[in-house]
């Protein structure tokens, strides 16, 4: 009911995730066994492609899982890779969740800007950036993600829900369920609330691991639909750009602070 909101095909290292960069948590397998060792990286890169990133604890402000029991953090030691290697708990349905501290940027090209804006569907940000005097030069940014990924323990049972993320996609279906056909049905919030008409950004990789691209835009609840295929990963993103705290007060405060959530889940065959 929501395939209205579908449009065209678009195919198009470091510590801390880099410019325009996607960052997202993969696990190396989406169905465990209960008791099994759950493996999963940290990743930033493009097209569902890239680097993984160590557990360093000044990074995150947030790395847990929440089961039906509960939710416990991911505990690690500065460096390790994967970031996280744990003990499946329980059986049903297991959400991994990650939030970011603050990292800045600098934009030393205004084209760079203009680009990420209409690339993220922000057509109004040069207009508000020049409404409030700021220079085109060397202006900063301070980014966050808001990460989650689903993963099957066992049956793989159970719902996704919203975790209190800043910004958050929840996941409406259980793929993992035995009677998912698809499409899949999600939420996109920020601080709670539903994002209406906030594009969201799908990545499909196939069996093979080629990657397609699609945009597609939430509804005035916030939700989006999602065509899915069996056997397919996907990763699925939603970006909140506003005016930072504190724009202008100092030259070198950042004026943009942008917040990206990402959502990650396979579909089994």
């Amino acid at each position: 009911m929501f395939s209205k909101y579908l449009f065209g095909l678009v195919i198009f290292c470091a510590p801390l995730p880099a410019l325009a960069h996607e960052f997202w948590i993969e696990p190396q397998e989406y169905q465990v066994e209960s008791g099994g060792t759950l493996v999963a990286d940290l990743k930033n890169g493009e097209n569902f492609k890239g680097s993984s990133l160590g557990w360093f604890d000044s990074n995150f402000t947030r790395f847990e899982i929440a089961t039906a029991e509960g939710i416990l953090p991911v505990e690690g030691r500065a460096g390790d890779y994967p970031a996280m290697t744990l003990t499946a708990p329980g059986e049903g349905l297991l959400v991994v969740l990650h939030e970011t501290t603050p990292a800045r940027l600098t934009y030393r090209e205004w084209e760079k800007f203009l680009k990420f804006a209409a690339h993220k569907d922000f057509p109004d940000a040069a207009a508000e950036h020049a409404a409030r005097g700021w220079s085109q030069e060397r202006f900063r940014e301070t980014y966050t993600r808001h990460v989650k990924a689903l993963v099957a323990v066992g049956d793989g049972a159970g719902q996704d829900r919203p975790f209190g993320l800043t910004t958050e996609i929840v996941a409406l279906e259980n793929p993992y369920d035995p009677d998912f056909a698809g499409p899949m049905q999600v939420q996109v919030l920020y601080k709670g609330a539903a994002r209406a008409d906030a594009q969201v950004e799908v990545f499909a990789r196939d069996p093979a691991g080629t990657v397609t691209v699609t945009l597609t835009r939430t509804d005035d609840q916030g939700v989006a639909e999602i065509p899915v295929s069996p056997g397919y990963d996907y990763l699925l993103d939603a970006v909140v750009l506003r005016v930072a705290e504190g724009a202008g007060s100092d030259p070198d405060a950042p004026v943009w602070r942008t917040l990206w959530a990402a959502l990650t889940f396979h579909v089994p065959r």
